[in-house]
């Protein structure tokens, strides 16, 4: 699942088949082998005593074999591309949701919508039904992380995180959190890695990270990944009915709320517009309906009458006049898996779209 708050959201190409990281329990492999295919990459991180501490404290929490840990973390490579990739853009760089839209609304990713629709109705019925998240919104979310299943990541997981782990790029203006945030993925990457039986050096996924028809985390993987087609075992990256109830479950995780709409129609009384104090909360719900308008923020007819908070969504087109509307908190759910406002809109406009292409 994607982590940044940006407007670029980076796709890599088709992942290869992957086994499921939550099979039956065996007992852990206490060897670990790097992938049979080339190894791409800088020096294995066996050399540097960070990563060795960091390997020896891990193993000591969480009870796992240490030598398996220290040689799982040792046989990481550094992959050179991947802190660039989490810069955030220069100051100034002008941001277009018109041009973000494009990327993610297009024949090829509707068409392919249509089809995953088709082939697991089922399926999506059956999660709405159970968790309450719209079919529209699950077709949403896997067709603008992976194309469903199209293009799922080839970095090898195990690389990406111990890279933004031990060499999360120090210029990004959250770096000591982030480094943190990746060292925590990669602790509960190897502890599921060990508890499944399998290599971690096989799963492939996003630079960051992520797995799957999904693109979840690690830590998302533990607490929100269900089997949801009841083979008795978990697979993000070869069942879609697995990764079709996880997603929804993950926004059941947080706090989506059944019959909810995402957003509604905005415009501005000048006379009376506080744009500034309507966008200081960014996307985290918090006016009233009233208050909202009280600023100078005219709701659509149904946003009126909301009576959860509201929060002023600005997406800005170039040099163009914005795009603005009142987000609720079911809008504000999507943006807990990725956070940004325009990754949230695609979502629920690519899953429209593909719903009226049906």
């Amino acid at each position: 699942m994607r982590l940044l708050k940006s407007v670029a959201v980076a796709c890599v190409a088709a992942a290869c088949a992957l086994p499921a990281l939550a099979s039956p329990s065996k007992p852990p492999k206490q060897k670990t082998t790097a992938a049979s295919s080339t190894v791409q990459g800088g020096a294995p991180y066996a050399g540097r005593a960070d990563a060795m501490a960091f390997a020896d404290d891990l193993a000591a929490r969480r009870g796992l074999d240490r030598e398996w840990v220290r040689q799982a973390i040792g046989q990481a490579r550094l992959l050179s591309q991947v802190p660039r990739l989490m810069l955030p853009p220069p100051v100034g760089t002008p941001k277009n949701w018109r041009v973000y839209r494009s990327r993610f609304i297009d024949p090829v990713r509707i068409r392919a919508g249509v089809r995953f629709w088709q082939e697991h109705r089922e399926a999506l019925e059956r999660a709405e039904a159970e968790y309450g998240v719209p079919v529209e919104i699950i077709v949403g979310i896997i067709g603008v992380e992976t194309i469903y299943g199209q293009q799922m990541g080839n970095f090898r997981v195990m690389d990406a995180l111990a890279t933004l782990s031990f060499d999360f790029p120090n210029a990004h203006p959250r770096a000591k959190e982030r480094r943190e945030f990746f060292q925590r993925e990669l602790e509960q990457f190897l502890s599921l890695a060990n508890r499944s039986n399998i290599d971690p050096f096989e799963p492939r996924g996003s630079y960051a990270g992520a797995m799957g028809l999904g693109q979840f985390m690690p830590s998302s993987w533990v607490r929100y990944a269900v089997d949801f087609d009841g083979d008795g075992r978990i697979d993000l990256f070869r069942s879609p009915v697995d990764a079709i109830g996880s997603v929804a479950n993950y926004f059941k995780g947080h706090n989506w709320t059944t019959g909810m709409p995402t957003h509604f129609g905005v415009q501005f009384d000048t006379a009376r517009l506080q744009l500034d104090t309507l966008l200081a909360p960014d996307i985290l719900p918090t006016f009233s309906a009233a208050s909202m308008q009280a600023k100078g923020a005219v709701l659509d007819a149904a946003g009126a009458q909301h009576t959860g908070p509201l929060a002023l969504v600005e997406l800005q087109n170039g040099g163009d006049a914005p795009t603005y509307v009142a987000g609720t908190e079911n809008f504000y759910a999507i943006t807990r898996y990725n956070w940004s406002s325009y990754y949230a809109m695609a979502v629920i406009e690519l899953g429209r779209e593909v719903a009226a292409a049906r």
